[in-house]
C-alpha cells in the first residue's frame, strides 16, 4: 500500500517517529524509523536526505528522501483522511473504514485498520485527480 500511495501522490514529509523502508539496497526487510538520536533529516543545498548517525546501520551514511518509501501508521493515515473520516469498525472479518466524500458514505474493508485506513486514502487521492498532493509533517508554525 505504501507504494501505490507515493505513487497516488501523497508526500512525505519527515517527523519523528515515522517508519520508512529503503527498497533496492539490500535492506528490503528493515524497517527504519526517524529519532533525534540515530537516523534524522538533514537540509542540504541538494535537498534534503535521511542521516544515520553511526549508531545503527554503521554501512548507511545518509540516504536521500526520494530513495526511501515511507510507512505510514494508522493514525497519519486517519489525519489524512481529514474531515472526511467518519469511522472505524472492527469484525469477525476485519476492519472498515468509513468516509464521506461529497456526501457519499464510501466504506473500505481490509484485513487490517491500517489498510482500511490507507485504501481510503488511495481512493480520496484517485477522487482528487492527485492535483493538490496530500502532505503530512509538523503543523504550520511547528519548528
Amino acid at each position: 500500500m505504501a507504494w501505490q500511495l507515493k505513487a497516488a501522490g501523497l508526500v512525505w514529509k519527515p517527523r519523528l517517529g515515522d517508519r520508512f523502508a529503503i527498497p533496492d539496497r539490500d535492506l528490503d526487510d528493515e524497517l527504519f524509523v526517524l529519532s533525534n538520536m540515530s537516523i534524522q533529516v538533514h537540509e542540504r543545498p541538494e535537498g534534503r536526505i535521511i542521516g544515520f548517525n553511526g549508531t545503527v546501520e554503521w554501512a548507511l551514511d545518509d540516504v536521500e528522501i526520494d530513495e526511501t518509501i515511507w510507512l505510514p501508521r494508522e493514525d497519519q493515515l486517519r489525519e489524512l483522511l481529514g474531515g472526511t473520516f467518519r469511522s472505524l469498525s472492527q469484525d469477525a472479518t476485519g476492519c472498515r473504514v468509513r468516509i464521506d466524500l461529497l456526501g457519499e458514505i464510501v466504506d473500505f474493508p481490509a484485513a487490517t485498520a491500517e489498510e482500511a485506513y490507507a485504501a481510503a486514502l488511495l481512493h480520496l487521492l484517485a477522487a482528487a485527480g492527485a492535483d493538490q498532493p496530500a502532505t503530512t509533517g509538523p503543523p504550520s508554525g511547528s519548528p
